[in-house]
């Protein structure tokens, strides 16, 4: 069985950061988020990354990983553009706004063989959490239509600096996924979490809930099933300027069409990601402790 590759979501915009928070140095190198989540993956048994990027990007992407990972892990870039788009639809020329999660994901189609697993760029996942999927995606419990999910105790993923946005998943007796509710303005509090509805309303939550960041198993089938969803939401939305196609949407209309089962693997980890500038601080922090306590070397890949 071949390992398993892993794709990596680096194309974001970054409107709330600021800036490009795929390529901000937190690391007492200069190391970005995306060097620590590819050596986890790397030491968790993955051997290829494909990393999905805006045009402008890839040059200094290459320069920065040049040499660092040869002979270890095998590194492919795709852009993510607009205008690539399955037949006979065509991109908007008022379109500015990447077309989603979902369409990065489909990026990468002619990239990508066999098992992999999907992250974020910018979100700190936990070395275990990368062990957990790899296991899972080299089992022989991973067919060809069950995916899987690596799912975070809500209160591990909340940010210090301000409201987050989470997928708060439902899940059945035998461990699948049922759905993600998708779960906008959430922040902590003394009695657990709380989120607004869609009438602006404060609503409850208690913090165990088990959340999705995107950490996700699928197998290359996906990709032919992500076209015939992709091509109807273009059908339906592709006029506007500001409508995405999410991961999330993806995998629900799956399970509800019967056509694939996700595993919800439970990870004791604690996220800590780059989604508004003030959280720079903290995740410099947390790596600068890792790095002493021995979790991750000075260096990386020396």
């Amino acid at each position: 069985m071949h390992s398993p590759s892993i794709l990596v979501l680096a194309a974001g915009l970054g409107s709330r950061y600021g800036g490009i928070k795929q390529m901000d140095p937190v690391g007492p190198h200069g190391e970005f988020v995306l060097d620590y989540s590819v050596f986890d993956a790397w030491r968790a048994g993955f051997r290829k990354a494909v990393l999905v990027i805006r045009e402008e990007l890839e040059e200094p992407l290459r320069e920065h990983f040049a040499g660092k990972m040869d002979g270890k892990m095998q590194v492919d870039y795709v852009c993510q553009r607009l205008d690539d788009l399955p037949a006979p639809f065509v991109c908007p020329s008022s379109r500015q706004k990447p077309w989603g999660t979902g369409h990065a994901i489909w990026s990468a189609r002619h990239a990508l063989k066999g098992r992999f697993a999907v992250i974020n760029a910018d979100d700190f996942y936990g070395a275990q959490s990368y062990q957990i999927l790899s296991k899972f995606l080299s089992s022989s419990d991973c067919e060809q239509d069950t995916y899987a999910m690596v799912a975070y105790r809500l209160a591990n993923t909340l940010s210090e600096h301000g409201a987050v946005s989470r997928g708060i998943c439902r899940v059945d007796e035998q461990g699948f996924l049922q759905d993600v509710v998708e779960r906008t303005s959430i922040e902590p509090t003394e009695r657990g979490a709380r989120y607004k509805d869609e009438s602006g309303n404060w609503q409850p939550l208690t913090g165990e809930e088990p959340a999705s960041l995107n950490l996700w198993g699928f197998a290359d089938g996906l990709f032919a099933q992500m076209e015939l969803l992709f091509k109807q939401f273009l059908k339906n939305h592709g006029q506007e300027e500001k409508s995405e196609f999410f991961i999330p949407s993806v995998v629900d209309s799956l399970i509800k069409a019967g056509q694939c089962r996700t595993k919800v693997l439970n990870t004791p980890e604690h996220w800590f990601g780059m989604t508004h500038a003030s959280d720079r601080e903290i995740v410099v922090e947390r790596i600068a402790k890792l790095t002493a306590e021995g979790v991750y070397p000075q260096r990386l890949w020396s």
